[in-house]
């Protein structure tokens, strides 16, 4: 196992994993929501052979000092946190790589700091028009802003579950929708990352988040704290990347049977009204599925008719593709950073 180690910021004291010190290239990987930086750990052999990484906990998450998160400002109370962290470190240029919500911290991060990411690794990203509350794949939002996104859409039994810390139904959904059945990472793995779910800082601050009730389905419009409600079409989208001067290369790479972010997502309500699984959904024409893969195939296409490259990559497995399937994420990675040869 890799040491843990901490850092002090000048927003707040930020815990993270670094291998590979020495080389170098670095890579700045952020982890997704509901995880922690450790979840990287089982990539950290193969990467510390050419790669000085640092992986840290996002605010809200791991072992991360504890601090609200301000949803209004989106994704750039994180930002800003890598930011500090990075100036802690002394990192000035890096190729930066985010999974799930870090795929949409790197999005924010990159528009506020393009001139210190090299090149733009993004695995299974939520949509950049906002994780629920929007339809087409345009990311159109629904009226009010925020209907149907931020902390009120959080499943109650998630919540709960971290609360009570209940080991075997949090291995039963990490089995389900993290992965693709029948794959499963090894008992000891599954251990940390489940122990690693529980460190997550609950709450209206935190996650989900806060949340206002209003009359049209489903019912819930994104608030202004917390980690749901920043990721919400009212605060999260991320169309100023589109427009950077000097825009990053970007390797899109997600799984081929994803069901966190997916056309037919199974954690999103216009998707679970449609099975039944959700009462009173109103009907395709009035609250139609959230396209979250056509929403960023649409956004990079726009990235690249304005100047940039992207290359999307599609790999065996779910959510967490590059650990069901690391050989080909290796392989993917290095064709798209490879080593500088020295003369």
């Amino acid at each position: 196992m890799y040491q843990q180690r901490s850092i002090a910021t000048d927003r707040l004291r930020t815990s993270y994993y670094r291998t590979g010190e020495g080389h170098s290239r670095r890579l700045l990987m952020l982890h997704g929501n509901l995880s922690s930086a450790a979840f990287y750990l089982p990539l950290f052999t193969r990467l510390s052979r050419s790669w000085d990484v640092c992986a840290p906990d996002l605010r809200c998450f791991g072992d991360t000092e504890e601090a609200p998160l301000d949803a209004t400002r989106g994704y750039r109370d994180w930002s800003d946190d890598i930011y500090a962290f990075c100036r802690a470190l002394g990192w000035k240029r890096f190729t930066l790589c985010g999974w799930s919500l870090g795929g949409n911290v790197a999005m924010q991060f990159v528009t506020d700091h393009p001139e210190m990411v090299d090149r733009l690794i993004l695995i299974a990203p939520a949509s950049p028009y906002g994780f629920g509350g929007s339809y087409g794949e345009d990311g159109s939002a629904y009226h009010p802003p925020g209907l149907g996104s931020g902390g009120g859409v959080a499943n109650p039994a998630l919540v709960n579950i971290t609360t009570r810390s209940s080991r075997m139904i949090l291995r039963e959904l990490l089995q389900r929708f993290c992965f693709k059945p029948p794959f499963r990472m090894s008992w000891r793995w599954e251990n940390i990352f489940i122990q690693e779910i529980g460190k997550i800082k609950l709450g209206d601050n935190y996650y989900p988040g806060s949340y206002t009730l209003c009359p049209r389905w489903p019912f819930v419009v994104a608030g202004q704290r917390g980690v749901l409600n920043a990721m919400s079409p009212q605060y999260g989208k991320l169309s100023a990347m589109l427009e950077l001067k000097r825009k990053p290369k970007v390797l899109w790479i997600h799984g081929d049977s994803d069901e966190i972010v997916s056309d037919t997502s199974m954690v999103d309500l216009g998707y679970l009204g449609k099975l039944g699984l959700v009462s009173g959904w109103p009907g395709e024409l009035v609250y139609p599925p959230q396209p979250m893969l056509s929403q960023t195939r649409h956004f990079f296409q726009l990235y690249k008719e304005r100047g940039g490259s992207v290359r999307e990559v599609v790999i065996p497995g779910g959510h967490m593709c590059a650990l069901e399937s690391p050989e080909d994420f290796f392989r993917v990675l290095d064709a798209f950073t490879p080593i500088p040869r020295v003369r």
